[in-house]
């Protein structure tokens, strides 16, 4: 391989952050290597889904939430895979994109977003600040059999992943199981987070382990705020699509233009919706500083009763019924009699007499005329607030995202065309037919690491590069005592089949082929002693480790190569 392929197909077997963002290829390429693994061929089995056989898409995939959120939590845990160096990645990928470019677009170089994120301090958030200087973690992304291995991991009682994980999951989950078309997912990443975009009914958004749909986008509660914080605030660095890609730095685009609009059209509709009863309720329920203004209005044989904004909200609070809602009525009657009023609080505006102006004057939230028309109406009971109120109303209503723009050079690429209804061997052979031809799908086997099908040459340089975290764990041991460590260890592999892990998944899952545990050993004595030749003998049942002595290990990978690894050199022979 050409050094920059290298560079490119390594990644595909580490996918830290910072990789997918300069390589944005690899993002589809870990959904497509999640459609490969057998782990979700095997969730059709599972009772719950089987019982949906028949039913529609959606109903499928209103079940997948709630797997995903039995199965899976959010990991924010930095130093899962270890400690790298600014100035070591900026080198990597200085021929790809500029370092300015990435400092102003990804958080672990600085990155803050916009005057949100600097309110809500995000570096703080997201345990950044811990990193000072030139040291910053790998950010990684994990296909499917390494979120499930968390589970062998202290701490964790089911799987695991971050954002990316999650929505790649999410992506090839929706596909394989859902029988949702690739066709119909857009993944969306920004440098603080990834989402999918899924054009189905209105609209769903995919967020971490949840779905959002566009109704519970606008409801204004607590997690529907979470979940719009990225789009809301942050620069969409990568949009990718069965039929290719958009950066917003790169010039060249793979993406189909008309997908491309298309998908832009069909976001830009999820992100806007109208100012009516329901609407004007969720906003203030996520404005609450604004409910002091506002009286809901209730008849009660034939009399009106009124209840103050903030009062009425506090009932929803352990409650199924919600303002405004088709529960409203049920909300209503469970107010204590105490609580409302037969007199109209004079100091507030009535929501129905507001609704009934804006229906009246037919205000269009969107227009600024309208917008002063409105503030000036609510100004007698607002007062000073009346124009922020009424600001603050339009962009609840309406995102404005910041997507990459459509002016780019379009380069043409063989789309990946799978249908949900094959097997999941004709998808392989179907994805191996066209690796020629899209580098997505050459890269999902990497990602999917099937050594019978890939070039060892970039694993073997992802795993004496980037595998922190297994010399750390040794760093005060032996070569003979992590020898025998390894050998303790359980012998079994996180990857089923010809496929390996990675020595930092070994050391922190603590299990491994041979195979695998002779590369954790190989990366250990690279990097204590990189002058040092090592050559590693993989003969079927048996991996053997020679430098100036010989480790052995058992096997059950069925490979056969024969490597040499010197400071940055790596030969492979058998291949």
């Amino acid at each position: 391989m050409k050094p920059q392929d290298l560079e490119k197909y390594s990644s595909a077997i580490t996918l830290s952050d910072m990789e997918i963002f300069v390589y944005p290829e690899l993002m589809y390429s870990i959904v497509l290597a999640n459609i490969m693994s057998p782990v979700l061929w095997r969730w059709r089995q599972e009772e719950s889904f089987k019982k949906l056989e028949g039913k529609n898409p959606y109903r499928r995939l209103m079940r997948m939430r709630q797997f995903v959120m039995d199965e899976y939590e959010f990991n924010l845990d930095l130093n899962t895979w270890g400690l790298t160096h600014k100035d070591t990645e900026l080198n990597r990928f200085k021929n790809d994109i500029l370092p300015e470019d990435i400092a102003r677009s990804n958080a672990l170089f600085g990155y803050t977003g916009d005057q949100y994120y600097f309110d809500v301090d995000i570096r703080r958030h997201f345990g950044l600040d811990q990193y000072h200087g030139d040291i910053i973690p790998y950010w990684k992304t994990e296909t499917v059999e390494a979120m499930n291995a968390f589970r062998l991991k202290d701490g964790y009682q089911t799987g695991a992943g971050e954002c990316v994980s999650l929505s790649t999951l999410y992506a090839a989950a929706a596909f394989v199981v859902c029988g949702i078309p690739l066709d119909d997912i857009y993944m969306v990443l920004t440098p603080l987070h990834s989402q999918n975009f899924i054009d189905m009914n209105d609209g769903i958004i995919t967020n971490n382990r949840r779905l959002v749909t566009k109704s519970m986008w606008f409801n204004g509660t607590e997690i529907s705020n979470k979940a719009q914080r990225a789009m809301r605030n942050e620069q969409v660095t990568i949009v990718a699509h069965t039929t290719g890609h958009i950066h917003c730095f790169y010039d060249t685009a793979t993406i189909d233009p008309k997908r491309y609009q298309k998908f832009t059209n069909l976001l830009r509709g999820y992100l806007d919706t109208d100012l009516n009863h329901l609407n004007f309720a969720n906003f203030l329920r996520s404005f609450g500083k604004y409910q002091k203004f506002f009286q809901f209005c209730k008849i009660q044989r034939g009399k009106r009763m009124f209840v103050k904004s903030e009062t009425l909200f506090g009932y929803e609070h352990g409650s199924r019924f919600r303002v405004y809602d088709e529960t409203f009525e049920k909300l209503l009657d469970d107010v204590s009699d105490e609580d409302y009023s037969i007199y109209m609080h004079p100091d507030r505006l009535c929501c129905e007499q507001l609704m009934a102006f804006v229906d009246y004057e037919k205000i269009d939230i969107r227009k600024f005329a309208d917008r002063k028309k409105l503030a000036v109406f609510i100004s007698p009971f607002v007062k000073d607030a009346a124009e922020q109120c009424i600001e603050n109303l339009a962009e609840f209503l309406h995102i404005d995202p910041k997507l990459p723009g459509e002016n780019k050079h379009y380069q043409t690429v063989e789309p990946i065309q799978i249908d949900p209804a094959w097997s999941r061997e004709e998808i392989i052979t179907y994805l191996e037919s066209i690796r020629d031809k899209n580098s997505t799908a050459d890269l999902a086997f990497y990602a999917y690491r099937d050594m019978t099908r890939c070039d060892w040459t970039p694993f073997i340089k992802a795993a004496v590069e980037r595998n922190p975290v297994s010399v750390e764990a040794h760093a005060d041991d032996s070569i003979e005592q992590v020898y025998s460590q390894l050998a303790s260890l359980r012998n079994d592999s996180i990857y089923e089949g010809p496929r390996l892990a990675q020595p930092d998944e070994v050391a922190n899952f603590k299990t491994g082929d041979g195979l695998e545990k002779a590369f954790t050993l190989a990366n250990i004595i690279h990097n204590r002693q990189p002058q040092t030749n090592i050559e590693m003998i993989i003969d079927n049942n048996t991996v053997t480790i020679k430098t100036d002595k010989e480790y052995t290990f058992n096997s059950s990978k069925q490979l056969t190569r024969q490597i040499h690894i010197i400071q940055n050199q790596y030969e492979v022979d058998g291949e």
